[in-house]
């Protein structure tokens, strides 16, 4: 079963005082393959890590160790990310959970690792709930 990143725990892993960083080292470290995610989560976690006062360099640090792999090709989904888009206007969707939504239907068995309650209302093709590895409540 692939593991597929999102923001939050990548930038839980890297912030000492997040409420979820022991959770986020304890997935990180329990992981033997890559985690797989896209660009716009890379994007995201730089930008929010850069906000708090931490080095987005050490999350591209990850994928040059091969912890983290962006997996996806924008420009051979974009008609299936757009689509997502329009499915989850009322949402919304973010382009990392749009793009998210679509690693989890090419990468099959998988489980999103997130902290984002969205992706317990969101659907891969179409109507399949999406497995997700969230902390316990």
């Amino acid at each position: 079963m692939r593991l597929i990143l999102d923001t939050g725990p990548w930038v839980a892993l890297h912030c000492r005082d997040e409420q979820h960083h022991d959770w986020a080292r304890a997935q990180f470290a329990a992981t033997a393959e890559p985690l797989l995610t896209c660009e716009a989560v890379v994007a995201e976690t730089c930008f929010l890590l850069a906000r708090s006062g931490f080095d987005p360099g050490r999350a591209l640090e990850l994928i040059e160790r091969g912890v983290v792999k962006p997996a996806l090709a924008l420009d051979e989904e974009i008609t299936a990310v757009r689509r997502l888009f329009a499915r989850y206007d009322k949402v919304p969707a973010s382009l990392a959970d749009a793009c998210l939504i679509r690693m989890s239907e090419l990468y099959e068995p998988c489980r999103i690792l997130t902290l984002d309650n969205d992706f317990h209302v969101y659907r891969r093709h179409g109507r399949k709930a999406i497995p997700v590895l969230t902390p316990p409540q």
